[in-house]
């Protein structure tokens, strides 16, 4: 079994979960390390370790954002083989709730990055418009997809700083959609294989000032994971 002693300014275990991962039905041990900052919760140097369950080898991966708060693993199968894949989170701690998420295939022992949080971030983006009448027009560029966000609900103060007394802007304003802030494993069919759901939180003129999120589901395509469902969540009000 491998183990770490928690000593300030030395490697110690941070995060630790068991399955099978090589896909020779025995169980393998895996872990995550890192070196936490003395009197902090920051984790630096955060890297995968494996160990065989059936012949005792190890090996480990470094990741490429390797910092952050609370890391976690999560091992399922995320692409129907029947062998648990590695799912990595790491909090970065930042106030726009980010994420570090990498999905691993440790096949036979060998690292195969499944889901890396910084392709998807590359590859989903938004456009965030203020519309006359109170609206705000959202469209994910990756399917051409085009969102209403309804502000007239909002309270006045709000309005009035954006819209004048005929719900006409009083100039053009953009909004932005955050990076990934969560990724989620769900098993939506019910038949052991996992998906993805990541929220996305949409922002209008600064962050604090949230409009709602981006919800995507992706699965795995045999490639890797592509947009299944896409839908925005939007806050509600009190209906007096």
């Amino acid at each position: 079994m491998y183990y770490s002693r928690v000593t300030n300014g030395q490697v110690q275990v941070v995060a630790y979960a068991q399955g099978d991962v090589t896909g020779d039905g025995v169980i393998d041990q895996v872990y995550l390390t890192g070196i936490q900052t003395p009197d902090s919760p920051f984790i630096q140097n955060i890297t995968l370790v494996v160990q065989d369950g059936s012949t005792g080898f190890m090996s480990s991966v470094a990741l490429s954002d390797n910092t952050g708060y609370d890391p976690t693993l999560f091992l399922g199968d995320f692409t129907g083989n029947g062998v648990d894949d590695i799912f990595i989170s790491i909090n970065t701690g930042g106030s726009g709730a980010i994420m570090y998420h990498f999905i691993y295939s440790y096949l036979d022992n060998k690292a195969q990055l499944l889901f890396d949080f910084n392709v998807y971030n590359e590859q989903y983006q938004y456009e965030v418009t203020y519309q006359d009448y109170y609206k705000v027009e959202v469209i994910s560029l990756i399917n051409n997809t085009k969102y209403i966000i309804d502000l007239s609900t909002r309270d006045s103060d709000y309005l009035n700083e954006i819209y004048d007394e005929n719900g006409l802007l009083f100039s053009p304003i953009s909004g932005f959609v955050n990076p990934l802030s969560g990724l989620y494993p769900v098993d939506f069919n019910s038949d052991g294989v996992y998906e993805l759901l990541a929220y996305q939180k949409i922002a209008g003129r600064y962050n604090a000032d949230s409009l709602g999120y981006v919800l995507n589901t992706l699965g795995w395509n045999g490639q890797n994971f592509g947009l299944e469902n896409q839908n925005v969540a939007i806050w509600g009000t009190a209906n007096d």
